[in-house]
């Protein structure tokens, strides 16, 4: 191995430093014999200099190799960074090259004599992603694994619908992965990517991660989730590659021990212990049974609907489904121009407009957004008040007229074709979706027990949602009602629309929705919240209070 930098930098300067001691104790040139000695000082501090060069010629092929690579990504992804960052892997990969991968180059050139690019990369890195963005990167990850139920190999060599390029995954990537699911305790996700990282090791990858690392967590983790015998086949392989693993060896006996007392026990049950294990195991079983039935179905048709698989609606119902061209009740502005209505559900009803907003309008409408962009909040129903949630992933910006007139023609178009009056609705909203983001189901409108979701406003409770979608998406991405099995995909340039309460002003439940995690691509919508107060004539009561 080669010396460090400042051992070879250390020891030049040691022999240079004995240089005067030896002239003040010598008269060199009245010896001969003397001046040999010189011959060999000068001679080490030859090979230390040579030494010196190798290793700043090492140093400068890494940072020459980092480069190109670099030089290359960047080039393929600024063809175009929203397409480029709409794969999870890149947007992954990208929060882990700047938050971690560019500090060690900042620390392998951080004593270089020129010190420009060294300032400009201390700059930059202050406005590099954190610890928390690549942590949430990862996260979002494994979210998308599960909802879409994709394998770990799968995203490893970047096999996802809707992917033009496909981007692999390093060793190091998945170790990543695995140690940031280890961190939270999450020891199935931990399995997952660490088998990968093995996995790909064994075919020959090369990485700074040995086996014998990715070996301690990955049967660590397979013991946590109760599969003694395997953690102990995986400690034994460890143990073949480092003989001396402290841990391993500790593990090794532990697994042993525990494995050996299961079998004591198995023996030593009599049958009517065992058919009342048997019978509390069966009650157990039963009563997780009922409460993963109250907790989980929902979540199930969620994961389903964004899968795009779940309720399917009748042909009799589909039938009664119709497109038109809609005037709003021969609306001057459209009479001549009337829009394109579909309809996307009949319980609750759910239309679509297309083609109602241009595309110069949406690039207006994203170009006004950016720079508002802030993480989405949502109503705390205890306190009334917005604050951050992880079950809603995405930045959100808030518009008005003053922004930009646009704003307010795109008000009136919605109220020209609702029906309903735009003063007492929120602002524009405009969200953007990072990877893997998503908002779980939810209501739009406040429920009896959140008496005070909108009191802050004055203006009551939300009574109609109004959706533009902004971007196609790749996959994933999409509206979902999961009581109802309804699925509403992104299609550029469309809105969608349905009423939040009936016209009792009761709550309609079967508008819960959610949106579903972006698997690929890039998820831009904006939507208007439209209240209660101003529409007493617009929308009028029914004489039947469940109409």
């Amino acid at each position: 191995m080669l010396p460090s930098r400042m051992e070879l930098l250390s020891w030049c300067l040691l022999l240079l430093s004995c240089l005067p001691l030896l002239a003040a104790n010598n008269d060199f040139f009245t010896s001969i014999g003397q001046m040999t000695d010189l011959l060999y000082t000068e001679k080490d501090l030859v090979t230390s200099l040579k030494d010196y060069i190798l290793a700043e010629e090492n140093k400068l092929e890494q940072v020459k190799r980092w480069a190109d690579k670099l030089e290359l990504l960047t080039a393929a992804a600024m063809q175009d960074p929203e397409e480029y960052l709409g794969h999870p892997v890149n947007a992954f990969k990208l929060m882990k090259r700047l938050n971690t991968e560019w500090g060690e180059l900042e620390s392998l050139v951080l004593s270089d004599t020129t010190d420009g690019f060294i300032s400009n990369l201390t700059i930059q890195r202050k406005y590099f992603p954190t610890d928390e963005d690549q942590t949430g990167a990862a996260k979002a990850l494994l979210r998308l694994q599960d909802t879409y139920r994709l394998d770990a190999n799968t995203i490893s060599i970047g096999d996802l619908p809707g992917v033009t390029h496909k981007i692999r995954m390093t060793v190091e990537d998945c170790y990543e992965l695995g140690k940031i699911a280890y961190s939270d305790v999450d020891y199935y996700h931990t399995e997952l990517w660490m088998a990968q990282a093995l996995r790909q090791l064994d075919e020959g990858e090369e990485s700074t991660i040995d086996s014998v690392t990715v070996l301690d967590y990955l049967s660590y983790s397979i013991y946590q989730q109760g599969d003694i015998d395997r953690a102990l086949v995986l400690t034994m392989r460890l143990l073949e590659l480092d003989p001396e693993h402290q841990r391993a060896k500790g593990n090794r006996k532990y697994f042993e021990f525990q494995l050996e007392k299961q079998k004591k026990d198995a023996e030593s049950e009599s049958i009517v212990k065992k058919e009342r294990g048997k019978r509390e195991t069966g009650e157990k079983k039963k009563s997780r049974k009922n409460i993963t039935n109250q907790l989980l179905p929902e979540r199930k048709k969620y994961e389903m609907l964004c899968r795009g698989e779940g309720i399917r609606m009748t042909p009799r119902r589909q039938s009664r489904l119709f497109c038109r061209y809609f005037d709003n009740k021969h609306n001057p502005k459209y009479v001549l121009a009337p829009v394109k209505q579909q309809d996307e559900w009949d319980r609750p009803y759910i239309v679509r407009y297309l083609d109602i907003i241009s595309d110069k309008e949406m690039s207006m409408v994203k170009q006004l957004a950016k720079p508002r962009l802030r993480r989405a909040t949502v109503h705390d129903p205890q306190t009334g008040k917005l604050t951050t949630a992880n079950y809603r992933v995405s930045k959100s910006a808030w518009l008005t007229g003053y922004e930009d007139p646009l704003i307010d023609k795109i008000n009136q178009r919605i109220e020209d074709l609702t029906g309903l009056e735009m003063d007492t609705a929120e602002e524009l909203q405009v969200a953007n979706y990072g990877v893997g983001g998503q908002y779980e189901p939810h209501f739009d409108f406040g429920r009896k027990d959140e008496p005070d979701a909108f009191k802050e406003l004055g203006t009551g409770n939300r009574i109609a949602t109004w959706l533009f979608y902004m971007s196609d998406v790749s996959a994933g991405g999409a509206t979902v009602f999961p009581d109802v099995g309804a699925a509403v995909w992104p299609q550029k340039g469309t809105a969608v629309f349905w009423y939040n309460l009936f016209p009792s002003g009761e709550g309609d439940y079967s508008t819960r929705h959610a949106a579903c995690p972006v698997l690929v691509g890039n998820k831009w919508v904006s939507n208007k919240w439209i209240h209660e107060r101003g529409q007493e004539w617009r929308r009028p009561c029914g004489l039947n209070e469940t109409e």
